[in-house]
């Protein structure tokens, strides 16, 4: 089972999430919060692998509670559900760590995919989503850093699109294994964590082919 967070301050909107991901079995709606100080005391109480989070409530913001939900829980994955899709909103959000976007109007059986995909550790971004992001990693400045090789480019614009280790490996003519020593050597020279924030930092680097 995954074990799911939901937090809005918005009850009408936790219940319909609910509504919608009730008939998942394997999909477990363990709690819900209000706002983002009440978001990180029921993490810390509950433990979910995923937390869906909104970005603009009254009492904390969505995107200081992400940091703090990554930074002292790396078990949990937050996965943004939100009515804002700003070139800025989402950079935010993807810089503190979330690991997908969604907007709220996403259907029943995709926003459960991407929950399944986040618990998974994948990045979870819509075309139109990922294209904003890009727009605004490129209205940003950024120190130079290492370069990445051919390959590990190639892994990296895969695992930008959403594919998994396996499916990359298949792309790629490699294993799965191979796979995780790129991204892992694509980590260290970033300097980041995980597959979200290593896609961020490229793009934001210009390490990526249309970047």
């Amino acid at each position: 089972m995954i074990r799911v967070l939901l937090v809005d301050d918005h009850p009408v909107v936790r219940e319909g999430i609910r509504g919608m991901l009730a008939a998942e079995a394997d999909l477990d709606i363990v709690g819900d919060a209000a706002s983002g100080p009440e978001a990180l005391a029921r993490v810390a109480e509950l433990a979910p692998d995923v937390v869906l989070m909104d970005l603009r409530m009254p009492g904390g913001d969505g995107v200081a509670a992400t940091e703090r939900i990554i930074a002292d829980h790396p078990g949990t994955h937050v996965l943004v559900l939100t009515t804002y899709d700003t070139d800025t909103d989402i950079l935010r959000a993807v810089e503190a760590g979330a690991t997908g976007y969604l907007l709220k109007d996403t259907p029943r059986a995709e926003l459960a995919e991407a929950v399944r995909a986040a618990a998974r550790g994948e990045t979870v971004l819509t075309g139109r989503l990922a294209g904003k992001l890009v727009t605004g990693m490129r209205n940003r400045s950024a120190p130079a850093g290492p370069a990445l090789s051919p390959r590990e480019v190639e892994v990296l614009c895969l695992a930008a699109e959403g594919a998994t280790n396996a499916a990359i490996g298949r792309a790629l003519h490699i294993s799965p294994t191979t796979v995780k020593t790129h991204l892992m050597r694509v980590y260290e020279k970033l300097g980041v964590g995980d597959r979200t924030a290593a896609v961020s930092r490229a793009i934001r680097r210009g390490l990526l082919p249309g970047a």
